[in-house]
């Protein structure tokens, strides 16, 4: 049998749905931190680990960003996963009977709609699988969740209402991360590549580092900046960009890069997952 994956969260979370998804012969591991997910990775007790960085209406994961870098770990893969909001209660509850919605802040927020349909008092959980757990222990037809289906069928709950999302497109990305790199040869396609770089404090450093990626035809898909050690004027910045580093395109523009940074280091070279191949077609 295939090593576990890790993930923040307890079952049902939606990086536990994401784990099972992405690798379904692979029992997924729970973990209480993000750091304790990169941990498990590390010590061995799980062969890969999945990570959110990124969600199309929450933005950046900011935690990944800083710990990811500094963490040893390598990305070989990204895991596209819909955020399907569901509103669960009790068995043998019903929609009359609810008066409040449990769940993270950031799923509050993005089921605004039925809460003010159903005139429901929203309330701050640890997370979304959590608060469906915590609604399950309570047994109380007047509480209930936001969160996904999987929760649902883990902690005994009807779906009162599924698809409860305001926004449609709501989206979550995930690195996929192991120990070892995994780097594919230099002629596959659909391949992506992470890496993160500090720029020299100079004028329009920024600017002349990047127009490498321009001038080379390169497709870059993220960007991300962010300080070191509290200090200002020290700026990493995490990118995402199509390609191959061995790749003539992607070489020169690395190579232009390094010129105005103080360090460039590659995170991992990847396989586009499907859902964003889906999107560029």
């Amino acid at each position: 049998m295939a090593g576990l994956i890790s993930f923040q969260g307890v079952p049902g979370a939606y990086s536990d749905l994401a784990c099972r998804n992405a690798y379904p012969d692979r029992q997924t591991l729970p973990c209480a931190s993000f750091e304790d997910a990169i941990d498990a990775v590390r010590d061995g007790r799980a062969e890969l680990g999945m990570l959110p960085c990124e969600n199309s209406l929450a933005g950046r994961v900011s935690d990944i960003h800083h710990l990811l870098p500094g963490s040893g770990l390598f990305i070989i893969g990204e895991q596209f996963q819909r955020v399907e909001h569901c509103l669960l209660g009790i068995r043998g509850a019903t929609i009359a009977d609810i008066k409040r919605a449990h769940s993270h802040t950031v799923a509050l927020g993005q089921v605004r709609k039925i809460i003010a349909d159903l005139k429901l008092v929203p309330v701050v959980e640890a997370d979304t699988a959590g608060a469906a757990q915590l609604v399950a222990q309570w047994g109380k037809k007047e509480e209930a969740a936001i969160a996904s289906s999987l929760a649902a069928e883990i902690y005994g709950l009807d779906i009162l209402r599924a698809n409860v999302e305001d926004a449609a497109h709501n989206t979550t990305r995930f690195y996929v991360v192991s120990k070892t790199p995994v780097t594919p040869d230099v002629a596959t396609p659909d391949l992506m590549t992470t890496f993160v770089f500090r720029v020299r404090n100079v004028p329009a450093a920024l600017y002349k580092a990047l127009g490498g990626f321009a001038t080379n035809g390169v497709n870059m898909t993220k960007l991300e900046s962010y300080m070191l050690g509290g200090e200002f004027a020290a700026t990493q910045f995490l990118c995402d960009v199509e390609g191959h580093p061995e790749q003539t395109g992607l070489r020169h523009a690395l190579e232009e890069l390094s010129f105005f940074s103080t360090e460039v280091r590659i995170l991992g070279v990847y396989p586009m997952a499907p859902f964003r191949r889906q999107e560029v077609s």
